[in-house]
């Protein structure tokens, strides 16, 4: 089910965030951006668990569509990043094909639940 590969593989995102905005926190310069990437990168999986509990299936594609737009933030995020040189092109890499893969797969998840909405 695509919607459990989804929280595994949001989990795992969210901690490499965490991960990566702890080791570049000292940063002073980039101190309050760490923050707002630290926000949209964990709050994918954070709405993604939250849709196993939505009230209606409108709520489910709710919460589903929220992580997307939390995807394409955090993809901002990462290369403002790269550009300024706080994380290295490996870094970036690495995180927006995660990224990716989850974006690919709520796009999907919310097609199919759209198509079964009705």
């Amino acid at each position: 089910m695509p919607e459990n590969q989804l929280i595994i593989l949001s989990k795992a995102f969210a901690v490499d965030i965490v991960e990566l905005c702890a080791d570049i926190k000292g940063n002073k310069k980039i101190s309050a951006l760490t923050n707002q990437l630290l926000r949209s990168g964990t709050s994918v999986g954070a709405n993604i668990h939250e849709a196993n509990y939505a009230s209606s299936k409108a709520d489910f594609i709710n919460k589903f569509q929220i992580s997307l737009k939390e995807c394409y933030e955090t993809d901002y995020w990462l290369d403002l990043f790269k550009t300024v040189g706080a994380i290295t092109s490996e870094q970036y890499s690495d995180l927006f094909a995660k990224c990716s893969k989850i974006r690919k797969l709520l796009i999907a998840s919310i097609r199919t639940a759209k198509g079964n909405k009705q």
